[in-house]
């Protein structure tokens, strides 16, 4: 392997020297970098102890940001570029301005382009195209005076882009891997007073086939610059371990100190000192050794020593250390201080389990790409802290930095609020083919060819020495999609030998030994389930999972009881975290959120919406599948023991918090009106459970009555993300009875029938209606004192717009006859009964003679002037694709507006994803209910396991639905063929789909579910897709005044 990897370097030199002449500098794997520092950890050097503590760079006088106002000029293709910009009597004055950091398609420069997989330049490695954009940056700057004397660094924290870096017209070096810092000593460029910095970045380049992510393709001077200056003598890295002894008690400090010292330095030596400082400022471990001044430009120094009983770190209990460095002259006189947070913990793989501070941890994540709806690759503090807070409020623990290293701030902010992180390699090359994805061509994959192994192994070592002392990363990634070529290998036995404190996993690896965790992404049930019941020497925690793509998250649930059953079962990482939108608006002002194909780039390579599959919106609006995830990732769980006495278990799944810190409630509710309440204790070891007694009134069910009672857990006191009184945990049982249970009909007797030809007219009251007996239809059904209430009579109805899993798996396709199925229903026969105890029935026969169905509605016109629906399809014998959906639809006036009902909510639920909402009475407009945060219209806001729902209006005058067995419904302002957009996709949005004036009512029986485990094929499992081949249900339509 270390001859593949030494071949590599020998090609790397050979090519760099001998097929420079030939090869654009920007298409030559073999030249990586020019000048670039070596990577070390993140840090800026300090004349005060306190300002290490702050971090705050802007109190360093040996710092200077660059951010601000740049000149900037752009050039489409890269033959049109400017070849002099570097020079310093160049005229920019007539440039624009542009901000930096930023990315420049968001700022009027060039075209945003999404793409997934194909490279959005020609694939032909090293090879990009002519059609490649340049950017050119022009910046002054003046040095200040008190750093004469000193070495003076320029960094980038990225550049995305393949960049040449000029200073005062000189050429200071080059670089390619963007999400990693490109750091230039520029001393020697350097004059007196005002200086001029003039970079030009070529969009694309070799190092864009490493770095094929899934995510929006923009491009230049992304994160932070800005100069900072160091002594001649100076700390130039550091290593900082805070581990723990075998018993996890007593912290073991090392620290390893790399002094540079640069040309033309005078100091002979001094010495260092490494403290560690608790939140109160005390001192728990400090040493200090002599430094002498030698002849190597690097030296290290090394430190060790026992903490007695430190606050460990974890992502639930995130306690930090100061860890100070301090260096001074044979003369006491202070070079600097310089420093990092650290934490002690332990992260280690036992017993097939990957185990924090020596216990067991669950991994209950998602990936997150770096995204700002508005400035694109340029996050800022709040932004983070905004993601931070609702991560850690919808009770998940874990990123992945999917798939590259983020802004430093991320980590800094993990660090100090808790999550773990698995830290990811910037190395994505999807488009040349990945491992479990096919057969790919590797005598032509970078991964596999020695020539491209230093670039591989540079960015991997970029990613580990930057971020070594961040205790919230407790994995490193080698990549992403990128082929288990042998520089991963090499890459693998590099990263155990530099750090012995973190694991290494490698999704591309499989079972294969680079791995130490299996980490496969979108495995089926039946391959979790296989693993979960082998003996492996190795936990399984998936890289990604449950694709949250629009209206998805199904059976997330199932994914959870498969993980729970299982010791090296330990979680996974949902994909993911934001949908990548980018706000905009329509020419009238309208906004929304863009995705593949806006922005201009709709002729252009682009995967329509595929960048959608968040969590949350692009604005930070959760989806509905988020309150799903925090049902299921909750770290208590209640479970039934005897809940009819009150009898629950509890289970306190956190690693390191005792259930004392959470106060408990619990709400008895009777046909969802809450009847009584009341709190509870618990103490309850980590890792434990016991059963608990609720002090619940012990009701007796009557006829068509039911309890449920709800359980909750609460935080008791506040933090800076988490307020007191947040809710973390739920769980609802039923106690007792059935509502559906309950007599129906009504004890009223005055329902009264006319015949008059074609038609049948009833009374009951003030209730009045009409059938058409020759047709098979309502045509009337109102009350006295409020008129027309239906404009649209029940119809049956079969479709839903497609979800963009539907599309995935090709449901508009194969699924297509049921779209019109509703149009082609034929009368066949219509048999009007006679009229008895329960009222008069009426029984039509249709057959859908698109498909050669029988499908029947049976009336019953109650005494009360009620009418039950009972709708029927049998299918047998027949070949058919199942149903996305059975029931019906129907139309009422806009001014019906305030919905009311009583079963799962109040958010959006389906089949498959409905364990986080609870059966009760919800009450919203219609206006509210469809979910439009989804980039693309698709089926939303449906409510399941509903026992009735009304519709009414200002005055309470409307409509009740009742159903006989629990049914599902959709009430919103839009019919479903104004969601769907046909057999493919169309570049539509929410805002394209204009309200209507009336509320469009779905009255179901079921739909299938939404499904998850991908969008590209996977079905919704088959216990929520309907399959059967009859159905049948009934509902109650009754008419409802003030």
């Amino acid at each position: 392997m270390k001859n593949y990897l030494v071949q590599g370097i020998f090609l790397l030199c050979l090519a760099a020297s001998g097929l420079r002449a030939q090869q654009n500098d920007w298409e030559n794997p073999a030249l990586i970098e020019q000048n670039k520092e070596k990577p070390h950890a993140t840090f800026m050097l300090f004349n005060k102890e306190q300002d290490v503590k702050a971090d705050d760079y802007t109190r360093s006088p040996f710092y200077q940001s660059l951010n601000g106002k740049w000149k900037f000029v752009y050039a489409d293709k890269y033959a049109d570029r400017l070849k002099d910009f570097h020079r310093t009597d160049l005229d920019d004055s007539h440039w624009s301005e542009l901000p930096v950091p930023s990315n420049w398609e968001l700022k009027g420069f060039g075209i945003p382009i999404y793409t997934n997989i194909t490279y959005p330049h020609p694939k032909n490695p090293p090879y990009v195209g002519e059609g490649n954009p340049v950017g050119t940056y022009r910046k002054s700057f003046t040095v200040p005076a008190s750093w004469d004397g000193r070495e003076v660094m320029l960094q980038f924290g990225s550049i995305t882009g393949c960049a040449f870096v000029y200073v005062n017209g000189q050429k200071v070096g080059l670089t390619k891997a963007s999400k990693s810092p490109a750091e230039f000593n520029i001393t020697r460029y350097l004059k007196k007073g005002q200086n001029l910095l003039a970079v030009q970045v070529f969009r694309w380049h070799d190092g864009s086939y490493l770095e094929d992510q899934d995510f929006w393709r923009i491009s230049g001077i992304e994160r932070d610059v800005y100069l900072y200056s160091l002594p001649k003598l100076s700390i130039w890295d550091f290593f900082i371990k805070g581990d723990l002894d075998s018993k996890y008690i007593h912290g073991l400090f090392t620290a390893s100190v790399d002094l540079r010292q640069f040309s033309g330095n005078n100091i002979k030596g001094g010495s260092l000192t490494v403290s560690v400082l608790d939140k109160a400022g005390k001192t728990v471990y400090s040493a200090r050794k002599a430094v002498s001044a030698g002849a190597d430009s690097i030296q290290s120094l090394n430190f060790s020593g026992t903490v007695n009983n430190p606050l460990k770190w974890s992502a639930e209990h995130p306690n930090l250390y100061d860890c100070i460095i301090s260096l001074k002259d044979n003369n006491g006189a202070l070079l600097g201080h310089a420093g990092a947070k650290i934490g002690f913990r332990k992260v280690e793989i036992k017993d097939a389990q990957l185990m924090v501070n020596g216990m067991p941890i669950y991994v209950k994540g998602a990936n997150r790409h770096e995204h700002d709806d508005v400035n694109g690759h340029v996050p800022s503090r709040e932004l983070m802290m905004k993601d931070i807070m609702l991560m850690k409020q919808f009770n998940i623990n874990a990123v992945r930095t999917s798939h590259y290293p983020n802004d430093p701030l991320w980590y800094k902010l993990c660090d100090q609020y808790g999550l773990y992180l698995v830290d990811e390699a910037n190395i994505e090359t999807h488009g040349m083919g990945a491992e479990w994805q096919g057969w790919f061509d590797k005598s032509k994959h970078p991964a596999y060819l020695p020539l491209w192994a230093p670039a591989h192994m540079d960015r991997i070592h970029r990613l580990v020495e930057r971020d070594k002392n961040h205790p919230s990363v407790i994995i490193w990634s080698l990549g992403n999609e990128c082929g288990n070529g042998p520089v991963f290998y090499e890459a693998y036995k590099w990263i155990k030998q530099r750090d012995n404190t973190r694991m290494v996993q490698f999704e591309q690896s499989g079972e294969s030994e680079n791995t130490d965790i299996v980490c496969p992404m979108y495995p089926r049930v039946e391959s979790m389930k296989e693993y979960a019941n082998a003996r492996k020497s190795r936990p399984y925690i998936m890289c990604e999972y449950s694709h949250a793509m629009g209206n998805s998250n199904g059976n997330f649930q199932e994914y959870w009881d498969i993980i729970y059953g299982s010791k090296h079962m330990q979680g996974g990482f949902i994909w993911d975290w934001v949908d990548q939108g980018m706000k905009t608006a329509t020419k009238d002002g309208r906004t929304f959120w863009a995705y593949g194909g806006d922005l201009g780039g709709y002729h252009l390579q682009n995967d329509e919406n595929f960048c959608a599959n968040g969590l949350i919106a692009a604005n930070r609006t959760p989806h509905p599948g988020l309150y799903e995830v925090k049902k299921v990732y909750q770290n208590i769980l209640f479970k039934d023991k005897d809940v009819s006495k009150g009898l629950i278990t509890v289970e306190n799944l956190f690693d390191f918090t005792n259930l004392d810190q959470y106060n408990f409630k619990w709400e008895m509710y009777l046909n969802g009106e809450k009847v009584k309440d009341g709190t509870f204790s618990v103490s309850l070891a980590p890792h434990q459970k016991k059963d608990v007694k609720l002090q619940v009134p012990q009701f007796k069910a009557a006829a068509g009555s039911e309890f449920f009672l709800n359980v909750y857990a609460y935080t008791k006191s506040g933090t800076e993300i988490i307020p007191s009184g947040h809710e973390i945990a739920r769980e609802q049982f039923k106690t007792a009875g059935e509502y559906l249970a309950r007599t129906s009909g009504s004890t009223r007797n005055d329902l009264k029938i006319e015949r008059a030809g074609n038609f049948l007219r009833f009374t009951s009251g003030a209730i009045n209606g009409e059938f058409n007996t020759k047709e098979g239809r309502f045509t009337r059904f109102s009350s006295g004192k409020n008129g027309w209430i239906i404009s649209g009579y029940p119809q049956p109805y079969f479709w839903r717009a497609p979800t963009d899993n539907d599309f995935g798996s090709r449901m508009p396709s194969t699924l297509g006859i049921w779209r019109n199925a509703h149009e082609n229903a034929v009368v066949r026969n219509i048999t009007v009964g006679e009229q008895g105890d329960s009222g008069l029935p009426i029984k039509v026969d249709y057959e859908l003679t698109g498909i050669g169905v029988p499908y029947v509605v049976d009336y019953l016109i109650q005494n009360d002037g009620s009418v039950k629906v009972t709708a029927s399809i049998d299918m047998t014998g027949r070949d058919l694709p199942e149903l996305p959906r059975f029931g019906m639809r129907m139309q009422l006036p806009g001014q019906y507006e305030n919905l009311e009902y009583y079963g799962r909510g109040p958010w959006e639920n389906y089949s498959d994803r409905k364990t986080a909402a609870f059966i009760g009475r919800y009450s919203d407009k219609v206006s509210n209910q469809y979910t439009s945060s989804y980039i693309r219209p698709q089926e939303g806001g449906y409510k399941t396991d509903v026992r009735w729902l009304s519709l009414t209006d200002a005055d309470g005058r409307g409509l009740r639905v009742e159903g006989e067995q629990p049914i599902c419904f959709s009430a919103i302002n839009n019919l479903t063929e104004d969601l769907d957009p046909g057999l493919t996709k169309k570049q539509q949005h929410p805002v394209d789909v204009k309200p209507r004036k009336d509320v469009y009512l779905n009255i179901d029986l079921k739909q299938r579910g939404v499904g998850g485990d991908d969008s590209w094929g996977a079905l919704p499992h088959d216990q929520y897709r309907l399959l059967d081949k009859t159905y049948s249900y009934s509902y109650v339509l009754r008419l409802m005044d003030k």
